[in-house]
């Protein structure tokens, strides 16, 4: 984490994510460094509780993997290459074994190059993302395998990688760019909490002495402080992170004002964005407010969590 030079937007997006539990999709040229901010997402995440490491640990005894004393508790991260099948993801098999989603449980699953994976791979994504959970059935039996995990993924703006790019090296056509985002259903997209662009940062900001910025350090007293909110607020439920509010409970734990959540409508209904996405936003303004120590989501949350909605409409 600390590593990482000149990128202040996306490591407080790294933090948010990690904060409230949320998915996050990375967008922007070769070399930006998306996958260097997904790596460094294991520097500021807690460690996992003892029912929660008991838990990783059991999926991952299942497929006979060994599992050593000094990580047990360090929180999964798993991050397939591009060309894995959708039974590499799911799991399957004649016995039927947990695959990548199941072995991230209580961790983080990594996809870089989001849409080089297959379409079928992909859309086995969106029921784990909302139940948590795997089922596979044979002829013989049906198994169900937890998968409670945190969605990274990058991608690159176009196939060559450089749509945007003020040198003018991006030789994709518009149809050619549309084909390639579209790989990525609404449906899967809308179960992504925050849209991140990376922006390239120029060379000399690499080689400087970094000056302020957030350190890791820091940045895991702000995931752990925000998370001990959330902890105490849904505290006796069956959830304990803001990404797994359900819509029942929204107005519950993310209530707004009469006035606030008039202009939320307003302002989600003049983009398009779905009811999903309503739900997200709210989701995202909680935790934000989690991280600022404020009891109420205030409009600045909300602006800001709306702004993470870059990749809808």
């Amino acid at each position: 984490f600390d590593s990482v030079r000149g990128q202040e937007a996306a490591k407080r997006a790294l933090i948010l994510a990690a904060a409230g539990g949320h998915n996050m999709l990375m967008f922007g040229p070769p070399g930006s460094g998306k996958t260097l901010l997904a790596q460094s997402m294991g520097d500021i995440l807690p460690p996992l509780g003892l029912d929660a490491a008991l838990s990783a640990a059991c999926v991952r005894a299942s497929t006979g993997t060994s599992i050593s004393i000094e990580r047990f508790f360090a929180t999964p991260f798993r991050a397939p290459h591009h060309t894995a099948t959708r039974q590499a993801l799911i799991g399957g098999g004649v016995n039927p074994r947990p695959g990548e989603i199941s072995l991230a449980h209580n961790g983080v699953l990594f996809l870089d190059e989001l849409p080089e994976f297959g379409r079928e791979s992909l859309e086995v994504l969106r029921q784990p993302l909302e139940d948590n959970e795997v089922t596979i059935a044979r002829a013989n039996e049906v198994r169900t395998f937890p998968a409670r995990f945190m969605l990274l993924a990058a991608m690159n703006p176009c196939p060559c990688g450089f749509a945007g790019d003020h040198r003018g090296r991006c030789q994709c056509t518009p149809h050619a760019i549309e084909r390639y985002r579209g790989r990525i259903s609404g449906p899967l997209l809308d179960r992504i909490d925050i849209h991140l662009p990376v922006h390239p940062i120029a060379l000399e900001k690499l080689v400087e002495q970094p000056q302020g910025g957030v350190l890791a350090v820091e940045a895991r007293a702000v995931v752990a402080e925000a998370r001990a909110r959330q902890t105490s607020r849904l505290k006796s439920l069956s959830y304990d992170l803001n990404a797994c509010i359900p819509m029942k409970d929204m107005r519950r734990h993310c209530g707004l004002t009469r006035k606030l959540e008039q202009q939320l409508v307003k302002w989600l209904g003049d983009r398009g964005l779905s009811g999903r996405a309503f739900v997200r936003v709210l989701r995202l303004a909680r935790t934000l407010a989690d991280m600022a120590g404020e009891a109420k989501i205030g409009e600045c949350h909300l602006l800001e969590a709306i702004g993470y909605r870059g990749l809808d409409g």
